[in-house]
């Protein structure tokens, strides 16, 4: 994939069987393999209902995912809030406009739940992410993000 236009794919509910293809994705962008933390977040995903994984394929393989939620008040959060965990693309398929298109349909869906207003954490000097997302139309919002050291 050579251009620039949006890539063609089928966006849809994450699977088990999807894991691996996720994990070497993840290793692909992040140069380290995380297979405990990916078997960690699926087992998240099947015993919370408000947790939504999706994963977008091009000819039969899996390219992209993206894990988002509603909140259903947790740390007093309102349920009208929702977040986007994590967003992954096959270093092949980036720059593409899948990122797009699987947070597209991660807000249709957070929508359909009843969530209004949709949160993320990127670090402040990561500006390929805070471009990525200003393009979504996110703005910086009323949440402060505290840190501790320890």
């Amino acid at each position: 994939m050579s251009d620039d236009s949006p890539t063609s794919s089928v966006v849809r509910p994450m699977a088990p069987h999807d894991l691996a293809r996720i994990i070497e994705i993840d290793n692909q962008v992040l140069g380290k393999p995380r297979p405990e933390y990916w078997e960690m977040k699926l087992d998240l995903v099947q015993k919370r209902s408000q947790i939504s994984w999706l994963v977008a394929e091009s000819d039969g393989q899996v390219v992209g995912f993206i894990i988002g939620g509603a909140s259903r008040w947790e740390y007093g959060v309102p349920e009208n809030i929702g977040w986007i965990d994590t967003i992954g693309v096959d270093p092949a398929y980036q720059r593409k406009g899948l990122a797009k298109v699987l947070f597209s349909e991660m807000a249709k869906s957070l929508k359909q739940s009843g969530v209004d207003t949709i949160y993320t954490f990127v670090k402040r000097r990561d500006w390929k992410m805070l471009k990525f997302f200003n393009s979504m139309g996110f703005q910086e919002g009323d949440m402060t993000n505290l840190e501790l050291e320890i």
